[in-house]
C-alpha cells in the first residue's frame, strides 16, 4: 500500500550554530536553543502516485491540509493561457458530492479558512481547520481531485471566466505599472517558452476558453500522480493514513506528467520598450537580465547579489540614485530563479519628472561603484544573519510548515531538502557574488521598460520602442444567459457512498493562553504571553496619539516622525544603525496609525536584550539628521503624488473626508498632503517629539519564548531613562448626521474597474453593541460566504470580491460596504449593495444564524497559533481595556444571539437610505446613470473630495 516510506528529522542546529551572530554571548544556550527545534515528517506514496507528507504538531488543536499540483502556467500553450489559474477558481465551485458554493461555506462552518494559489510553476490549495474537521477536509479535497469534472457546466465556467477577468482588471489593468510584467516576459522569453505569458492569462484566451478545454486540462494535470498532499498539525498519524487511503486511494492515475527540463534563455541584444501608463504619476524603469533556474549554486549567489546591490544604505544603487543624485527615494533588486529559468530584476520608480535616461546612467554608475568596492565578508555575514529569524518565522504556523514541505517535495523531490537548501545558502562566498555579477549582469543584454505618465514621453529612456500593450475597451454590459442541461450529474463509481459528509466530532475547547501584565514606575504598561514553540520574540511599543496629534495646518508630522527616528541615532549614523539591526538578525520597524505611533520588532530570544538596547536608543536618542529628513520628505511627497492615481487610495481618502467632515483630523490622510508635507520642518518634528512621546501613554506588548521576569529585566533601562510627561490627546466631536442617500462620483478616466465604498459613521470599538454588530454583519458581508459576495462575485461575476464590515476604535468608526467591480456593471453593483443592505434588515434564516455562530466560535481554535496573532490579541486588550477573558465573553455574545436580536441590530445600525455611496471610476461612461437611480443627491467630486459643478464639466 505504502510503496515508499521515509522518516526524517530536520535539525535547524545545522544552520543556526554554523552562523556567526555578533551579539551572542552564550554559545551553549544558542546551541541548545537551536537543537531543541526540529521538523519531523514522514513521506510515503500511494499506489496511484499521490505523494503524502505528514508532520505532527500538537501545539494547537488545528490541522493544515495542503495539496500542491505540479501544474502552473508553465504547462499551458500559446493561445490557451490562463487555464491553470482559471482552473484554480473552478475547483472551488462544486464537485459530484460537494454542492455549488459549499467549499467555502463548509470550511467556514467548521471554523476553518481556505484558499488557493497559482503561479508559473505550480498550484496549491489549502485549508486550516480545528482538528475535528480533518476528515471533512480530506473528503472535500479528494472529491475535487477525483470527482469534479462531471460538474463543470457552461454557466459555472462562464461565471469564473468573468471573476478571473475582474481579478486581472483589479490587479493589472487598474493600477500603475500593472502591465510591466507582461511587457518584460514577452520580450525576455521567446514565443512558446512556458514563461512567455502571464499566470492570469491573456484576456482573449480567457474569453475564448471552452469547457472542453478545461476537461482536457484537468484530465492531464489534476491526477494524484501529479500531486503532493501535506498534513501538518494535531492529528493521529495512523488514523490519518487510513483516511488518506480511504478518500484518495481509489482515485485513478491520470496521464503521466513528466518534469520540465530547465529552459534558460539568452538575449542576443538588449531590448528597450516604453508604455504610457494611464495610472502612473511618476516614471518607472525596469531592467531584467536572464539568469538560471532555482536550487543551483549560481541562483543562491544571485540572491545575495540583489541584496548587496539594492538593500540598505550601503547599497551602491542607494548611494548613487538616492543619496548622490536624488533621482528616486527607493531602490529594489531581486533574483527570481524559478523551476526552469531565472531572471534578475532592478526596479526604480523615479521621482516625479525625472528623465529615465538619468536613472539608467545612475544604475551604470552604481555598477561601477560596486565593481570598485567589491563584496566584503561582513556583507555576506549580515545577509546570513537574518536568515535564521526568517526561517523560524516561516515555520511559526502549521500552514507555513505545510507550504515548505510541499514546495520542497514538488520541486526538489524531498520534503527534507531544507537541509541542503540551508547548506547551499551557507556556502555562498563573496567570490561567488562577484562571479555571478560578471557572468550574468555586467555588460550583458537585458530587457528595459520605461513606463511613464501619459503625455510625458520626454521621460522615456532613449532608443525605446512602443510596447504593444492591449488595453480593454469599456463596453456596455451585456448579460449572457447560459442554459445548462437539466440532466442529473453523472456520478463516478466509488467503493463507498461519497455523498455522505463525514461527521466532525466534538469541537476543541477554547484554550486562551495565559496573559501577564505589569506597570512600570514611569507609567508604561506591559502585556505579555509566553509561547515556547520557536526561539523568537515579537514585540510592539504602542504610543497613543499618532495622527490624532497632528496639527491640521501641519498634517503629516506624526507620519514623518516614524521615518526620521529610524534614520540613525545620536551615536549612530543611519548606515550604522541599519547594520547593527541586520547583524542581530532582527527587524525593527516604526509606523504611524490614526491613533498611535508603533515601534514593532521581531528577533531571536538570545538577541532580545541587544535588540531592545537599539530600540531604547532609537526612542530616546534621535539623530534628527537634516539630510535624511530632506530625503524622507521627498519620498513622502512622491508617494502621495503616486497615490493620487490609485483608485483605491483616492476612494479611501475621499470616503474619510465625506464621512468625518472637514473639521475632523481623520478627514485628512495620515501621510499628509503635498502642500502640508512641503511646509513641515525638522523643528516641527522635534516639537512633536518633545510634547507627545511619553511612557505615560505607552504600552509594551511581547509574545515569545521569554517569561515575565526576563522581559521586565530587559525593560529596566528603558524604565529608568524614559521619564513620563503629561500628554493631552485632542478629542474631535463626531456623529452620524447623515439624513439622505447621496451618490458621490470621482472621475478616473478610462478606469477598467469602479471602486465602490458605501457607508456612514457607526460605532466605536468600546460601544457594548460593537461586537454584536460585527456578529450581525457576518452573513451580510463578513466573509466569502456573505450575501454581497455570493451575488456580486459567485452569481454575477462582476467582481473579485465584495465585503461589508464595521471598523471602530476608541473613536467611532464606520460601517462600510465595498468592492471593485467591472466598469460596465457599476450602476447595477451599487444597486445590489443597496438592495442587499435593505433586505438584510428583514432578518436571516435559522440556518444562516447557525452558520454565523459556528464560523465565529469554532474559528477560535486557530486564533492563538502564531506569535503575531497573539500580539494582536494583546494590543486589542490594552487598547480597549478588555478583560483577559474577553474572547470568552465574545463567544457568549455569539452563542446567545437570537434571530430577534440579530434583526434588531440590523435595523439599528444599517440604514441604506442615509448612507454615502462613493464611486471612483470612469465618469464618461458611468456617471449619468445615477441621476435616475433614486438617490437624494448625485454629486461629482474631484480627487480631493471637492464638488465639481456640472457646468464646469460642460465647459
Amino acid at each position: 500500500m505504502y510503496s515508499k516510506l521515509i522518516t526524517k528529522k530536520i535539525f535547524l542546529a545545522l544552520f543556526a550554530v554554523a552562523l556567526v551572530f555578533t551579539s551572542c554571548k552564550d554559545k551553549e544556550a544558542e546551541a541548545e536553543e537551536s537543537a531543541n527545534l526540529s521538523i519531523e515528517f514522514e513521506k510515503y506514496e500511494l499506489e496511484n502516485g499521490l505523494d503524502v507528507v505528514l508532520h505532527q504538531d500538537k501545539s494547537d488543536p488545528i490541522v493544515s491540509v495542503a495539496i500542491q499540483y505540479g501544474v502552473g502556467s508553465n504547462r499551458e500553450k500559446t493561445g490557451r493561457t490562463g487555464f491553470a489559474h482559471l482552473f484554480e477558481h473552478m475547483l472551488f465551485q462544486e464537485s459530484e458530492n460537494v454542492p455549488q458554493d459549499q467549499f467555502f461555506k463548509k470550511i467556514q462552518d467548521a471554523g476553518g479558512t481556505l484558499n488557493g494559489g497559482t503561479w508559473k510553476d505550480g498550484t496549491i490549495y489549502y485549508e486550516i481547520v480545528p482538528k475535528n474537521a480533518l476528515e471533512m477536509v480530506l473528503w472535500m479535497e479528494s472529491d475535487r481531485m477525483g470527482y469534479l469534472i462531471n460538474t463543470v457546466t457552461e454557466s459555472a465556467f462562464y461565471n469564473q471566466q468573468e471573476v478571473v477577468q475582474n481579478e486581472k482588471r483589479q490587479r493589472v489593468d487598474n493600477r500603475p505599472y500593472g502591465h510591466t510584467n507582461w511587457v518584460l516576459d514577452k520580450n525576455l522569453y521567446p514565443e512558446g517558452h512556458p514563461y512567455n505569458w502571464q499566470v492570469i492569462g491573456e484576456l482573449v484566451d480567457l474569453q475564448n476558453a471552452t469547457v472542453d478545454d478545461v476537461r482536457e486540462f484537468y484530465d492531464k494535470f489534476y491526477g494524484p500522480n501529479n500531486a503532493t498532499i501535506v498534513l501538518a498539525g494535531d492529528f493521529n498519524k495512523d488514523e490519518a493514513k487510513k483516511l488518506i487511503e480511504k478518500y484518495f486511494g481509489e482515485i485513478k492515475r491520470r496521464q503521466e506528467v513528466l518534469p520540465l527540463d530547465p529552459q534558460p534563455v539568452t538575449l542576443e541584444e538588449s531590448k528597450r520598450l516604453y508604455h504610457e501608463d494611464n495610472f502612473a504619476t511618476a516614471p518607472q524603469l525596469n531592467m531584467v537580465w536572464p539568469t538560471i533556474h532555482q536550487y543551483t549554486e549560481d541562483a543562491y549567489a544571485l540572491d545575495f547579489l540583489a541584496e548587496i546591490l539594492s538593500s540598505g544604505k550601503k547599497a551602491p544603487l542607494y548611494k548613487v540614485l538616492v543619496k548622490e543624485k536624488d533621482l528616486t527615494a527607493r531602490t529594489a533588486a531581486y533574483n527570481n530563479s524559478q523551476e526552469i529559468a531565472g531572471e534578475f530584476h532592478i526596479i526604480i520608480t523615479a521621482n516625479e519628472g525625472v528623465d529615465l535616461d538619468d536613472v539608467e546612467a545612475g544604475i551604470d554608475e552604481a555598477f561601477t561603484l560596486f565593481e570598485t568596492e567589491g563584496v566584503t565578508e561582513r556583507d555576506i555575514e549580515r545577509i546570513k544573519a537574518g536568515l535564521e529569524t526568517q526561517f523560524y518565522n516561516g515555520i511559526s504556523s502549521v500552514l507555513g510548515k505545510s507550504f515548505q514541505l510541499a514546495q520542497y517535495n514538488v520541486f526538489a523531490g524531498d520534503p527534507g531538502f531544507i537541509e541542503k537548501d540551508i547548506e547551499n545558502i551557507k556556502e555562498v562566498t563573496k567570490e561567488d557574488v562577484m562571479r555571478v555579477y560578471e557572468q550574468y549582469i555586467k555588460d550583458k543584454p537585458y530587457v528595459m521598460t520605461s513606463f511613464v505618465p501619459k503625455g510625458q514621453m520626454e521621460l522615456i529612456a532613449d532608443n525605446s520602442v512602443k510596447a504593444p500593450v492591449v488595453e480593454e475597451e469599456i463596453k456596455e454590459n451585456v448579460e449572457k444567459t447560459i442554459e445548462d442541461s437539466n440532466e442529473a450529474i453523472a456520478k463516478t463509481p466509488s467503493a463507498f457512498d461519497r455523498s455522505i459528509e463525514p461527521e466532525q466530532g466534538p469541537t476543541p475547547k477554547l484554550n486562551i493562553p495565559d496573559t501577564w501584565t505589569a506597570t512600570l514606575s514611569n507609567g508604561m504598561e506591559v502585556y505579555g504571553i509566553e509561547q515556547n514553540e520557536i526561539p523568537t520574540v515579537n514585540f510592539s511599543l504602542v504610543i497613543e496619539g499618532g495622527h490624532l496629534l497632528d496639527d491640521k495646518d501641519k498634517n503629516g508630522v506624526a507620519n514623518l516622525m516614524t521615518d526620521i527616528m529610524m534614520e540613525g541615532t545620536a551615536n549612530k549614523t543611519p548606515e550604522q544603525l541599519e547594520e547593527e539591526i541586520e547583524m542581530l538578525g532582527a527587524n525593527i520597524n516604526m509606523y504611524t496609525t490614526k491613533e498611535s505611533i508603533v515601534v514593532s520588532g521581531n528577533t531571536l530570544v538570545r538577541n532580545f536584550d541587544e535588540t531592545m538596547k537599539l530600540v531604547e536608543e532609537i526612542l530616546l536618542e534621535p539623530r534628527w539628521d537634516q539630510e535624511e529628513f530632506g530625503r524622507i520628505k521627498t519620498k513622502t511627497i512622491n508617494d502621495i503624488k503616486r497615490s493620487e492615481s490609485n483608485p483605491n487610495t483616492v476612494a479611501n481618502n475621499v470616503y474619510n473626508k465625506l464621512l468625518y467632515g472637514e473639521d475632523h483630523i481623520f478627514s485628512l490622510p495620515t501621510t499628509g498632503t503635498v502642500e502640508s508635507v512641503e511646509a513641515i520642518t525638522i523643528e516641527d518634528l522635534k516639537q512633536f517629539y518633545n510634547r507627545n512621546f511619553s511612557p505615560s501613554i505607552s504600552t509594551f506588548h511581547i509574545v515569545g519564548k521569554i517569561d515575565k521576569d526576563k522581559t521586565l529585566k530587559n525593560l529596566n533601562r528603558l524604565e529608568k531613562r524614559w521619564e513620563a510627561k503629561e500628554v493631552t490627546i485632542p478629542e474631535y466631536p463626531i456623529a452620524n448626521t447623515r439624513d439622505k442617500a447621496s451618490l458621490y462620483f470621482v472621475d478616473i478616466p478610462d478606469a477598467k474597474q469602479s471602486v465602490i465604498n458605501i457607508g456612514y459613521i457607526a460605532l466605536p470599538r468600546t460601544d457594548p453593541d460593537f461586537y454584536p454588530a460585527e456578529v450581525m454583519n457576518y452573513k451580510l458581508g463578513g466573509s466569502f460566504s456573505g450575501n454581497v459576495n455570493l451575488i456580486l462575485r459567485e452569481e454575477k461575476g462582476y467582481t473579485y470580491g465584495a465585503r461589508t464590515g464595521f471598523s471602530g476604535s476608541k473613536i467611532p468608526g464606520t460601517f462600510t460596504a465595498s468592492s471593485s467591480v467591472r466598469t460596465n456593471t457599476t450602476g447595477e453593483s451599487v444597486d445590489i449593495f443597496k438592495t442587499q443592505i435593505a433586505e438584510y434588515k428583514n432578518g436571516i434564516s435559522e440556518e444562516d444564524l447557525e452558520f454565523t455562530k459556528n464560523a465565529l466560535i469554532k474559528s477560535n481554535a486557530r486564533r492563538f497559533e502564531t506569535q503575531f496573532s497573539l500580539l494582536g490579541m494583546l494590543q486589542e486588550m490594552s487598547s480597549y481595556d478588555l478583560p483577559m477573558n474577553y474572547i470568552e465573553n465574545e463567544e457568549a455574545v455569539i452563542r446567545n444571539m437570537t434571530l430577534e436580536q440579530h434583526k434588531e441590530l440590523a435595523n439599528k445600525y444599517l440604514d441604506e437610505s442615509k448612507m454615502a455611496y462613493l464611486v471612483v471610476g470612469d465618469a464618461a461612461t458611468q456617471f449619468a446613470q445615477f441621476r435616475d437611480m433614486g438617490f437624494d443627491e448625485v454629486v461629482l467630486l474631484d480627487k480631493n473630495g471637492e464638488e465639481i459643478k456640472l457646468q464646469e464639466v460642460a465647459q
